[in-house]
């Protein structure tokens, strides 16, 4: 039997190491893909989003059962709807008293969250580090945590809680919330650069203008012993890291030639929201195609943000437009916000189904909960939140579909049952008193 090659392969170069996606030579022969250790049903990726301050309900609902009619909020999913179910119905009672630090703080975690402006902060092990227990052990990184704002607060925030809970999706015990990284090449450098301290790796950076450059003669005779599919795989792969590495640098150049930097924005961010929101979400996707982790946490925007969105026709900041009073003009830019925010999580899904992997594509093979801890921005109510799910779930992820649940039907619910599919076979997340499996086909993974 000739011998496969490791799913953890590695290319090396000078302070880099590259994972590959994964090919058709790390599948022993004779064996059946489903058998292997490499095959997509036991790679299991599960990614969580989180949108603040909640929604505008009427231009998200669908009418009815399918998504055969997409409402204004959801259009931009027209493209990748039959992967996509909209869930209504869902709670976060251990939000209460509402506020946008428990919206935060319990979106993920179902948990309530001690009240404090000190440093005695208490929550609960978030889902997304309960998966990376259960399927991220074997990874380079056993979670990756994102967010879009780079100034994280101190002290308190919001009505006696302490700013670590708007600035913390994920906790990996109740004490202990993780930091996310909102800077690209900071992430690209976690993803793809290896040993030395920050500090060395970064000075490293500036004598290199490419990390793929010191893998070029490695990856040449690598895919010299590669069938032509393997070799455009791997083609596909570096091509596509190495333009999110341009989009990183010309980040930088621009940012290097302006005369009057922004002084909250660090060399490699990019100045609009949208363009800084892909790079991430295509980290995500590589950090994903590359199986350097399997779990992921992305904060799209901090809880009682003031940041505009000229980009979606609203230069209102985002926090006031949220307290709308039942106002039409408001209800119409919150509506255009909510849009916005779809429309890049819509792109980065697209991107997952274009990705070929095993019998299927990155996106088949995972699953992404996206929403957000508050539903009626305006009351701070956490009732019927705005969630989707999305991704086939190695074949059992039923989309094109809008289930609605019992009022009152808790969030952990879904969590657990997510869970489950990916791999972690628990009993009880938090405060749930069941599972969500209609989202489900009759298979079980």
């Amino acid at each position: 039997m000739s011998k496969s090659l490791s799913r953890r392969t590695l290319l090396r170069g000078a302070g880099a190491a590259f994972a590959l996606p994964l090919l058709d030579a790390m599948i022993p022969a004779g064996r059946a893909l489903a058998a292997t250790a490499a095959s997509p049903s036991k790679l299991r990726r599960l990614g969580y989003v989180y949108i603040p301050m909640g929604f505008n309900p009427a231009p998200w609902t669908p009418k009815g059962e399918t998504l055969d009619n997409l409402p204004f909020t959801l259009q931009p999913l027209e493209k990748i709807k039959d992967q996509v179910t909209v869930v209504s119905g869902m709670e976060l009672k251990n939000a209460y008293p509402g506020s946008h630090a428990t919206s935060n703080a319990a979106f993920l975690s179902a948990a309530t969250a001690r009240r404090t402006e000190s440093s005695d902060y208490y929550l609960g092990t978030t889902v997304d580090q309960i998966a990376a227990q259960h399927i991220g052990q074997d990874t380079q990184l056993p979670s990756l945590e994102l967010a879009m704002d780079l100034l994280n607060n101190v002290g308190q925030c919001d009505n006696g809680y302490a700013c670590v809970y708007q600035n913390n999706l994920s906790w990996s015990s109740p004490t202990t919330p993780l930091p996310a990284e909102a800077h690209p090449r900071l992430v690209f450098e976690t993803l793809f650069g290896e040993g030395g301290s920050p500090e060395a790796r970064r000075g490293a950076l500036a004598r290199r203008a490419s990390l793929l450059d010191s893998v070029t003669d490695e990856m040449r005779r690598f895919q010299a012993g590669l069938g032509a599919g393997d070799r455009n795989k791997v083609e596909a792969y570096f091509e596509s890291i190495r333009e999110v590495e341009r989009r990183i640098q010309r980040a930088e150049a621009n940012v290097a030639d302006n005369p009057l930097p922004d002084l909250d924005r660090p060399v490699g961010v990019p100045a609009e929201y949208a363009e800084h929101a892909r790079l991430m979400f295509d980290l995500q996707r590589l950090a994903f195609q590359g199986n350097i982790t399997r779990v992921a946490s992305f904060q799209l925007a901090r809880e009682a943000s003031t940041r505009t969105y000229p980009e979606a026709g609203v230069p209102d900041p985002h926090h006031p437009v949220s307290h709308h009073g039942k106002n039409p003009e408001k209800l119409e830019k919150l509506a255009k916000i909510n849009r916005f925010h779809v429309s890049l999580f819509a792109e980065f899904l697209e991107k997952m189904a274009a990705t070929p992997e095993g019998d299927g594509t990155l996106l088949d093979h995972s699953l992404l909960l996206y929403g957000s801890g508050m539903g009626d921005s305006d009351a701070h109510d956490h009732t019927d939140l705005p969630i989707l799910v999305a991704g086939g779930a190695a074949g059992n992820m039923r989309g094109g579909r809008h289930v609605t649940y019992d009022k009152h039907t808790p969030l952990s619910n879904l969590h657990l049952t997510l869970l489950n599919k990916a791999g972690a076979n628990l009993d009880r997340f938090a405060d749930s008193s069941g599972r969500a499996d209609e989202l489900f086909g009759p298979l079980s993974i």
